[in-house]
């Protein structure tokens, strides 16, 4: 059955077709062809026509033009529209003309850089090489002395060649060209870095006498040119014309039904995904089902593996966390066919061949538009029919491009934002640099002005990390700084997962980097690979080691936070008339204090657990809206403000008096006494659904319990408050206008702040050090922010708050859209 046709049964089909809020057609795209160069080496001409290549797409030809001109270029193009080889062409081709040169190709990840690897080896005029953490000692001297290629990573330039440029004195004396594939990753805390070691590799390059031309590659992003100039620091042409074949493809949105009216609740996102998958593999068609994390990967791969009709084995899911030979191994399986689906996260979103597949499935928006096109992108086979689907979660953001799906379809991808000049990030660099080749009293670092880098120099000399003499300055430290610090997170460690078996094998499953160890495999955690179900029975923070077991829990486990907040400095505030805006620097203290124990099959909470782990302090940047007491006012007028703590009335203290003696001073659900920890008196009926304290404070209404047991209460009868119905909004609406992911911004809501003076706030903050430029951005754009989120709780069809707008009440609550939406209507005015 053709894609075509089956797709036509979906039309009809009463379970699929209402829940579609969106089909887009994109037509297929003839391909404009130029011929090969005239002065094209041989070689390589015949090696393409053995492939059946007998032409060059237009823009594949223009980068040829640009690297025989000695520019730099920026080639930005669809998935399977030839990049690789706009730039691997002039690249050996210049290569065979002068056996001088080296060129060093770099991807973001190990998987990526081996695949491309496999495709230069099949051209064997040209010594091409992987060097990487999984390279043998043993080549590696062979390797860094015949490769004409090296290919790599950002994280072994940084960890492995940089330090030891003297052993690569005749590579870098020849570098000509540097390719840096897929750039749009190189953004955040990552992209930051990348940037520096550029920085540190143009330094080093120069001082063996080379100054190398750089190739960069993106998927489609809001600001390429920009992008790359901040990367590289270099003046760079821009090809953005895609000029290659496209097949049709049907792109869909999928809104899973309504399964409860009242509370807005949909059907599940995750079980609407494998159904759809399920009938797709099931028809036939290859697939890719996208997660957004590994416990959601590994939880549909288990379900697709129950519904679909082939063996389990044709089903694999691939994430990061894999060890590289299962990858690899998954990877052959994709492009051979015998792998017929799979769940993935990001990690397979990048240029890895695994062929051209039938089907996408998106379970999620990626947040992104750049990434939801770059997952898209997957399917399609030469100029055959695809299928993308996009199915949205009861998220806001998901909601609103269900409601205006023209906004993924016609909008202009986000921006990458990079700061190379964050000083927490630059300085580290800055060391490493000093250890590479001291500085000089003349040099400057990067962007950093003269003065700038003396001071910066000047502070690494008083800590003693660096030495001043003879105009220069040295490295003084017996480590080499590029071991203290990673890439890709705040933090250098790793902490391995050490699975031991019935019979006492110990093997390694994986790892996990340390910040996310705390909630990920705290003590009691539940942890899934590969559709297999393990418990961590221990955790190690000083030797970074989680000990697992196989297991078989009806549950899993979602970890449970407290936070704290303090302002450091205040960077920018404006008087938006009904409230202020800030942004500012601050302290965010965390601390894992339990997890829940969750059912699988209701999704009911059957238990929690206490732990005592460590707190986090991360000092970053937020942007945080606090409300005037006039904006309060009004809304108490109208009887649309439940955002303040609670009053009781004049007779509490004895009432209170009165309950603890009838529940004998003891809490009356985990039976704790008040001798052992603070009782509170709870509610069994939110104080804020009544319109008296005497209607409220009945006897009956009214029960003791520990200030855990509380909590846990009041999770599920809550009065969700406008304040906290504006913040959920603002944090899940924030990615429409960064090109980031939800948990890369915290949000925090508060009736009574100190980031306020007291008065009701609502904060963005960044997950990263010291920010990169989020929290400006959302600052800036304060308006639109908020008059999107306002137009979505508008439109919302449920009627007092859901988790597709302002979050939900609990159990038993109230969803405050109301409130919410009156105080969006004032700060919209």
């Amino acid at each position: 059955m053709s894609l075509t046709s089956f797709l036509s049964l979906w039309k009809s089909d009463s379970s699929i077709a209402p829940n579609i809020s969106a089909w887009q057609v994109f037509p297929k795209r003839d391909p404009v062809y130029v011929d090969f160069p005239l002065n094209l080496d041989q070689r390589l001409k015949s090696h393409l026509l053995s492939q059946d290549i007998r032409s060059l797409y237009l823009h594949q030809y223009q980068a040829w033009q640009e690297i025989q001109s000695g520019n730099n270029f920026a080639l930005v193009t669809g998935t399977a529209s030839g990049k690789t080889l706009s730039y691997t062409l002039p690249v050996l081709h210049n290569l065979l003309e002068n056996d001088s040169y080296r060129a060093l190709f770099l991807y973001p990840t190990k998987a990526l850089a081996h695949d491309q690897l496999g495709a230069l080896n099949a051209f064997s005029a040209v010594t091409a090489a992987a060097y990487d953490g999984d390279t043998p000692s043993s080549q590696r001297a062979v390797i860094r002395s015949s490769s004409q290629i090296i290919i790599s990573n950002p994280d072994m330039l940084h960890l492995g060649i940089l330090p030891y440029h003297t052993h690569w004195e005749d590579f870098f004396s020849r570098l000509q060209y540097v390719v840096l594939d897929e750039m749009h990753t190189y953004r955040g805390v990552f992209g930051s870095h990348v940037a520096n070691v550029i920085r540190r590799l143009k330094r080093v390059a120069n001082h063996y006498g080379s100054s190398p031309q750089f190739l960069l590659t993106s998927a489609t992003i809001g600001n390429p040119l920009a992008h790359a100039k901040t990367l590289i620091e270099e003046k760079v042409q821009l090809i953005n014309k895609d000029y290659s074949s496209r097949g049709e493809k049907h792109f869909l949105i999928f809104n899973p039904p309504v399964i409860d009216e009242i509370l807005g609740l949909r059907a599940g996102m995750q079980r609407e995904s494998v159904r759809l998958a399920s009938e797709i593999i099931n028809a036939g068609y290859q697939t890719i089902l996208f997660g957004r994390s590994r416990k959601s990967v590994e939880f549909m791969l288990t379900k697709l593996r129950e519904k679909c009709s082939i063996p389990p084995d044709f089903i694999r899911a691939y994430r990061s966390g894999y060890l590289p030979l299962q990858r690899r191994e998954i990877e052959a399986g994709l492009r051979s066919g015998q792998v017929r689906a799979v769940a993935a996260t990001t990690a397979l979103e990048l240029g890895i061949d695994i062929g051209g597949l039938d089907a996408v499935i998106i379970a999620g928006y990626p947040g992104s538009i750049a990434g939801a096109w770059q997952q898209a992108g997957r399917s399609g086979r030469a100029d055959n029919p695809s299928l993308s689907i996009l199915v949205a979660s009861s998220n806001p953001l998901d909601q609103y491009l269900a409601l205006y799906p023209e906004y993924l379809f016609n909008s202009n991808p986000e921006s990458a934002l990079i700061d190379p000049d964050n000083l927490l990030i630059a300085l580290n660099h800055i060391k490493c640099s000093a250890y590479e080749i001291p500085f000089e009293d003349s040099d400057y670092y990067g962007n950093f002005s003269h003065t700038q880098t003396m001071e910066l120099l000047d502070f690494l000399q008083q800590s003693g990390t660096l030495h001043h003499s003879q105009n220069k300055y040295f490295w003084m430290k017996d480590s080499y700084p590029a071991a203290g610090f990673s890439l890709r997170t705040t933090t250098n460690q790793q902490v391995t997962l050490k699975l031991i078996s019935s019979a006492g094998e110990i093997n390694v499953l994986g790892v996990v980097d340390r910040d996310s160890a705390y909630w990920m495999v705290h003590p009691g955690a539940i942890y899934l690979h590969q559709g297999d179900i393990f418990h961590v029975d221990s955790l190690n923070l000083e030797t970074n080691i989680a000990s697992l077991s196989p297991s078989t829990p009806v549950y899993f486990t979602e970890p449970e936070r407290q936070t704290s907040f303090a302002v450091d400095k205040l960077l920018e505030k404006s008087c938006l008339g009904t409230a202020d805006k800030f942004l500012g620097e601050i302290t965010v203290t965390t601390q894992v204090s339990g997890y829940k124990k969750i059912r699988w099959s209701q999704y009911e909470v059957i238990g929690r657990e206490s732990l005592d782990l460590p707190s986090t302090s991360l000092k970053t940047t937020g942007f945080w809206i606090t409300l005037s007491s006039e904006t309060e006012t009004a809304l108490r007028k109208v009887k649309l403000w439940t955002s303040s703590p609670n009053e009781y009335g004049p007779n509490w203290p004895s009432l209170r008096e009165i309950i603890l003696r009838r529940d004998k001073n003891t809490c009356q659900i985990c039976g704790k006494s008040g001798d052992i920890v603070p009782l509170h008196i709870h509610h069994k009926k939110p104080l804020r659904s009544f319109s008296s304290f005497e209607e409220a404070n009945q006897i009956d209404n009214l029960v003791t319990l520990c200030f855990r047991c509380h909590n846990r209460a009041e999770a599920v009868v809550r009065v969700n408050s406008g304040l906290r119905g504006l913040g959920y909004a603002l944090h899940s609406l924030s990615p429409l206008f960064l090109m980031c992911d939800p948990g890369d911004l915290g949000v925090h809501t508060d009736c009574n702040s100190p980031l306020g003076d007291g008065r009701p706030v609502v904060l963005l903050h960044e997950q990263i050090p010291a920010g990169i430029g989020f929290s400006k951005n959302l600052y800036d754009r304060e308006k639109e922010l908020l008059d999107t989120a306002f137009e979505l709780v508008r439109v919302c069809p449920c009627r007092e708050g859901c988790p597709s707008c302002v979050g939900p009440g609990g159990e038993k609550g109230y969803g405050g859209k109301m409130e919410t939406l009156a105080i969006l209507e004032i700060l919209c005015a």
